[in-house]
């Protein structure tokens, strides 16, 4: 699969204005590095929003996605830092999706995402077909690697919010779209949000910049 690994943690959050210097020092001189050392974890990204919410966006990749409901990744959940705990209780609007990658195409990773949140209503493996059909950036200019990711609706909880409080959305999927430049992607967008099969099923889409990316590679 073109995308690196089998399992993607999502996560995205607004952040107060009068905190927002702290919260990106934390996520860029600590946080990012943080989970990327840990086993099975390959890379990550971060984002901000062009025009979508909430307006932080990070994608995790891990080489599997039994990683992320590994040993090591629960200790680090349940051992945050000083400086992890003070930023986390001040996240906003959270989306946290623990998900796997079922349908990855193209080549590489953009400097523009586009997302698309999906719930599904039944009938998986015919959506996820109908969605795989689609998830091909050949034709469309300035587009390089499509993705969908399926979130586990048992892991993806919000750790912000009340554990025991519904949430309906922990199942949603998501259409990732990875384009050269933030200019490309709201017509590939349209494949899906366009789509009037898919309308009734549409939450929520967006348009974000790439902020930086760190590979395990980077930290040793």
């Amino acid at each position: 699969m073109p995308m690196a690994g089998k399992g993607m943690l999502l996560t995205s959050m607004n952040i107060d204005a009068v905190h927002e210097a702290e919260f990106n020092r934390w996520y860029d001189r600590e946080h990012l590095e943080e989970r990327v050392a840990i086993d099975g974890f390959i890379e990550a990204r971060r984002y901000v929003a062009h025009d979508g919410n909430p307006k932080y966006l990070s994608l995790y990749s891990t080489e599997t996605f039994e990683v992320l409901d590994s040993p090591a990744y629960r200790t680090a959940l349940s051992n945050q830092t000083t400086w992890s705990k003070a930023n986390i209780a001040r996240f906003q609007n959270m989306i946290r999706a623990v998900a796997r990658i079922t349908v990855s195409r193209g080549t590489g990773r953009g400097a523009a995402l586009g997302i698309v949140r999906l719930r599904p209503a039944g009938g998986e493996d015919k959506l996820r077909a109908a969605l795989s059909e689609q998830l091909d950036p050949a034709t469309l200019d300035g587009i390089i690697s499509m993705h969908l990711i399926e979130s586990d609706p048992a892991l993806s909880k919000p750790i912000t919010d009340d554990p025991s409080a519904p949430n309906p959305g922990a199942g949603d999927w998501f259409v990732l779209i990875d384009g050269t430049d933030v200019n490309a992607v709201p017509a590939a967008m349209l494949r899906f949000s366009g789509n009037i099969a898919l309308k009734p099923l549409t939450i929520s889409s967006g348009v974000y910049r790439l902020m930086w990316d760190l590979a395990k590679r980077d930290i040793g």
